[in-house]
């Protein structure tokens, strides 16, 4: 907007305007970006994650209840919708990167978030979008394709929004501060306004959808989705605009097409001979010769005639490539083992995270005479858990541990630790569930129609759910650190949604997993009470134990590229 006010003379002759234009511009930029407008942006991020969180938490239920799925398809359709709002983050990153700037990705996502919460709500208020049970009966017809081809296309649109609009908004936030110092305090409150958010959601518009009615709390989703839409577009003029720079994943691409067509020359052993990028004046190490491994893909950087123009310049990018992008491959290449490692974690964490609201709908929710837990709202006992266990690690374990040992945790290390205490809240949650399922077969509740309520407190489940929480404390943010310590410069964007990204492979791992043991077992019934999903808890057990053991061999023979032991 500032390039507008710009003047120039006619005829070609400049007016003062132009030599004024560049002072006016930077004092614009020194008096946007700052607290206040990261004052918008958490106010929007709260309201997202409230709303966001207040319809997927709950969606499980929503599903078996409203819509009459069967309980395990609906855990199954629950673990798509998961993996897809994980792994849309980055896509959010590329489109922000590379085309659109952080800006519009945010404000086309809230759009699509309220959308789709519209369409939601639409199918919680209107009858004929929705199926209905028989009057005076237990009988409920099955949805038609056009209620799920509704209701799909709903979650579908809110999807989208929530799932982009949660690290777009924090690239965004991080954008507007210059000091390091700044950035890490904003990223801080980021976190915790993240979890703050979820929980609020998770909690107050879940119980409003139970208690109250599914379309209230819909209603309120939609309401808080378009103040927060309404805000963020006030605080534009606030907000410094980081602007696309085009994407790092096309030099990815030209690594390995320039290596390919090089692949019959010798490898040199000599600088002179590879391409070297120009250190642009930023404070960052640029590699001048490749390293020994993965020596096929050193033929990209190797210059040969034609390949340089007169100024020095790439003149075919897609037959030559810098020694630098060639390393930066080599990095992701050497840190995938260990990222395969972490979809492998996640994985059993996602069947759990759906299933524990199944084992809670045929539990005793009640706390006291007047008090129901939502079944949706199970999951916060996790997420309570994170926050509290992070920042008791963060300010009491680590520094103690630096002073007893002269060492801080390396990232491995922590996500080794992760490793553990998730394998050990499986073995909680079959030894839990062994227990649920004793109980239904000595009150001979199985077999029941609709399935029935066993007579054991949902409290039972609170002890996996916390040692879930404890294990995301060390490996979250170990996993979180890795990626950004070693990732490319060009790639810190995407290496903070790596994470995300190994949660959204392992839900949908996971549906496979779940479909593969309904085919082959007799384990999962629509009815729990019949089946025996301890046994599918010691299933990931073993997994676990097994991804453990390949995770410490991972970490054995992992070297750290650019973290300082």
């Amino acid at each position: 907007m500032d390039e507008l006010q710009q003047t120039s003379g006619v005829n070609g002759t400049s007016t003062n305007g132009d030599s004024e234009s560049q002072p006016h511009k930077l004092r614009s930029r020194r008096n946007r970006g700052g607290w206040l407008a990261c004052f918008f942006i958490s106010a929007t991020l709260t309201g997202m994650m409230i709303a966001g969180w207040g319809w997927v938490a709950n969606l499980i239920v929503y599903l078996v209840g409203v819509f009459n799925v069967k309980s395990i398809d609906a855990t199954q359709a629950a673990n798509v919708i998961n993996g897809s709002t994980n792994l849309i983050p980055i896509l959010g990153a590329v489109l922000a990167d590379s085309f659109l700037g952080s800006f519009r990705v945010v404000s086309v996502s809230i759009l699509s978030s309220l959308l789709g919460i519209i369409i939601l709500t639409l199918t919680a208020t209107l009858s004929y979008l929705r199926p209905h049970c028989e009057t005076g009966s237990s009988v409920c017809h099955a949805p038609s394709k056009l209620h799920l081809a509704v209701l799909y296309s709903a979650i579908t649109l809110a999807a989208i929004g929530f799932g982009m609009v949660r690290f777009a908004i924090g690239t965004l936030g991080a954008h507007q501060f210059d000091n390091p110092k700044d950035q890490a305090s904003f990223f801080n409150w980021f976190i915790f306004t993240m979890f703050a958010a979820g929980v609020v959601g998770s909690v107050g518009i879940v119980y409003i959808e139970d208690s109250i009615s599914w379309g209230l709390g819909f209603g309120i989703c939609a309401a808080i989705n378009f103040v927060c839409l309404v805000i963020f577009l006030v605080g534009n003029r606030f907000y410094r605009h980081d602007k696309p720079q085009g994407s790092p994943y096309t030099s990815l691409a030209r690594v390995i097409v320039a290596a390919t067509r090089k692949r019959k020359l010798l490898v040199s052993s000599e600088s002179k001979d590879y391409h070297h990028e120009i250190n642009d004046g930023e404070n960052k190490d640029i590699a001048t010769m490749p390293k020994r491994s993965f020596r096929f893909l050193n033929h990209a950087a190797i210059k040969t005639e034609g390949d340089i123009n007169s100024d020095g310049s790439i003149a075919k990018p897609w037959r030559l490539c810098s020694v630098q992008q060639v390393e930066d491959l080599k990095t992701l290449i050497r840190i995938f083992p260990v990222f395969a490692s972490t979809v492998l974690l996640c994985t059993p964490l996602a069947v759990q995270t759906n299933t524990a609201v199944l084992q809670a709908i045929a539990m005793d929710r009640h706390l006291g005479s007047n008090f129901k837990i939502p079944a949706g709202s199970i999951s916060i006992v996790g997420l309570i858990s994170s926050a509290a266990f992070i920042a008791l690690l963060d300010r009491l374990l680590y520094p103690n541990l630096k002073n007893l040992t002269g060492r801080w945790l390396t990232p491995l290390q922590k996500i080794g630790t992760g490793h553990v205490f998730n394998t050990l809240s499986l073995v909680i949650a079959a030894v839990v569930e062994s227990k649920r399922l004793k109980t239904a077969r000595d009150n001979h509740l199985q077999g029941q129609q609709g399935g029935a309520v066993v007579p054991m407190l949902a409290l039972w489940l609170f002890p996996q759910l916390i040692v879930v929480g404890m294990g995301e404390a060390f490996h979250y943010p170990g996993n979180v650190s890795l990626y950004y310590q070693e990732f490319p410069v060009s790639m810190k964007s995407a290496a903070t949604s790596m994470i995300s990204i190994a949660i959204g492979i392992a839900f949908y791992v996971s549906a496979a997993l779940v479909s593969l043991l309904r085919n082959v077992t007799g384990w999962l019934p629509n009815d729990i009470n019949q089946g025996r999903l301890d046994n599918v808890y010691w299933t990931f057990v073993l997994l676990g134990f097994l991804n453990f053991c390949y995770f410490l061999l991972c970490a054995k023979f992992y070297r750290y590229q650019n973290l300082q032991q």
